[in-house]
């Protein structure tokens, strides 16, 4: 098993989560979400983000507006509806609830071979 192939799916399984994240506090468009996300050290491409974007607007947690731009074409922005709002707050309740749970877990093991 290859620790590439782990990590990946690792990063898969919380990058709707950590997408939700980046738009709580303002709308952005694909490349500054992108921006953002490889600044924290998750490797996504543009190939991975769109269907996300895409799953997530249908699921009726994002919205989105364009925007003229002055250097190019216009800019869609996405942004969190109400409904994306709540969803982040449980999300956050969640993945609070899963650290402390692995940390748990990794911390016992980890003392119990010391």
């Amino acid at each position: 098993m290859k620790i590439e192939n782990t990590k990946a799916q690792m990063r898969k399984g919380v990058l709707e989560y950590c997408i939700l994240s980046v738009l709580k506090d303002e709308d952005a468009y694909v490349a500054e979400i992108l921006e953002t996300l490889k600044d924290a050290k998750m490797l996504v491409v543009e190939g991975t983000i769109y269907p996300l974007l895409t799953r997530l607007k249908n699921a009726g947690l994002l919205n989105y507006r364009w925007e003229e731009s002055t250097s190019g074409p216009p800019r869609k922005y996405y942004g969190l509806t109400d409904t994306g709002k709540l969803f982040l707050t449980e999300l956050n309740t969640t993945w609070s609830e899963l650290q402390n749970a692995v940390n748990l877990v990794t911390n016992t093991k980890k003392s119990k071979n010391e």
